[in-house]
């Protein structure tokens, strides 16, 4: 019995990281190809595949103005270790920029990938404010951005 009591504060506590880590899981209507390595990026293209979510990282080669029209949008390329380039669009009027980012850096990213001519395009990299889409991020010289 003095052995549960000791239990019950731990398990109390598994139980609330469940429900918060869990609200990101996912949603119906979107597959998820999370820590996906470059390949099933590389085969997205390819195919012309689109809708899905992704996560990776690669390193910052160029990086664009804002794109102001409608929401705005910070946006960057990575090139991913594949060399496959992508764009990232991130929203910048529901999560906050990355700060002083420039060539060379290293981004990781979880959001939805997008098939374009040129690579893709990540987006969906914040929390969205009602809820119907899985949250995103960057992660960027150690913070998190969502």
């Amino acid at each position: 019995m003095k052995g549960m009591r000791k239990l019950l504060p731990i398990i109390f506590v598994l139980g609330v990281a469940y429900f918060v880590l869990d609200r990101t899981g996912p949603v119906p209507g979107f597959q998820s190809q999370a820590t996906a390595p470059d390949s099933v990026i590389a085969e997205a293209f390819a195919n012309r595949r689109s809708n899905f979510l992704v996560e990776g990282q690669g390193e910052v080669i160029r990086v664009l103005s804002d794109d102001v029209d409608g929401d705005r949008h910070q946006r960057f390329i990575l090139r991913l270790d594949s060399g496959q380039t992508l764009l990232i669009a991130h929203n910048i009027d529901l999560a906050a920029r990355l700060p002083q980012l420039g060539e060379g850096d290293f981004v990781e990213f979880y959001g939805e990938y997008e098939w374009n001519d040129q690579g893709g395009v990540i987006h969906w990299t914040h929390r969205d404010p009602q809820g119907n889409h899985p949250a995103g991020w960057l992660r960027y010289r150690g913070a998190t951005y969502q």
